[in-house]
């Protein structure tokens, strides 16, 4: 049973997940940022902002990065040779950069993510790789972390899983209820990080050292 907060900004929950097919065009998009332009009350044809369509496009291919990649695909190649290592291993502070898929806002934050190998590890810099191929998605923070944990465990079958995010949401800080530095604590255990309370525990404790 994973330990989840309520979501920052309050909305309901969509279960929507991947691109819709179809993309839009360069073009699309850059027509698309001129309209908010317009919109916010500006002129998009004025000096300063003549680039910033294809700037903010650009930007956006690159934020939205997730939806071109399949995050399992990192933890294909592992590694059996561990010299008989049993324990558990945590990559902490983890850059999270996400966006609320209820209002595009960023957020940003960290992510710690360990698992306990069975008989396999992946190498470390492919957990990160994991946590950004979702987090550059719209998305709930609560998705995330799931998302993050199953794809460990699907690929890896570990002993367990523990994947913890802590993320401040532009929603609710920028916009709303106007709450600099209020955070969002997430988490998603499985196996014996989940039901074995000393290991657990040891999860926790690590965690808490960040």
């Amino acid at each position: 049973m994973s330990v989840v907060e309520q979501c920052a900004c309050g909305a309901s929950h969509g279960d929507g997940d991947g691109r819709v097919p179809g993309r839009p065009t360069q073009a699309d998009a850059e027509a698309a940022v001129r309209t908010l332009i317009q919109w916010a009350g500006d002129d998009p044809g004025r000096e300063g902002l003549l680039d910033t369509p294809a700037r903010v496009a650009r930007s956006y291919r690159e934020l939205f990065g997730g939806y071109d990649e399949d995050p399992r695909a990192y933890l294909a190649r592992t590694f059996e040779e561990v010299g008989g290592y049993d324990e558990l291993i945590l990559l902490r502070n983890i850059r999270v950069v996400s966006f609320c898929e209820h209002h595009m806002l960023p957020v940003i934050g960290a992510a710690h993510v360990a698992y306990l190998p069975r008989d396999r590890v992946v190498g470390i810099s492919k957990l990160a790789r994991v946590v950004q191929g979702y987090g550059r998605r719209l998305q709930i923070q609560e998705k995330l972390t799931a998302e993050i944990a199953d794809a460990i465990q699907d690929v890896l079958n570990p002993l367990g899983v523990g994947v913890v995010i802590e993320a401040e949401h532009s929603c609710m800080t920028l916009r709303g209820v106007n709450t600099p530095g209020a955070t969002l604590t997430t988490s998603r255990l499985a196996g014996v990080i989940r039901d074995d309370p000393r290991t657990r525990g040891e999860f926790l404790r690590m965690v808490r050292s960040a």
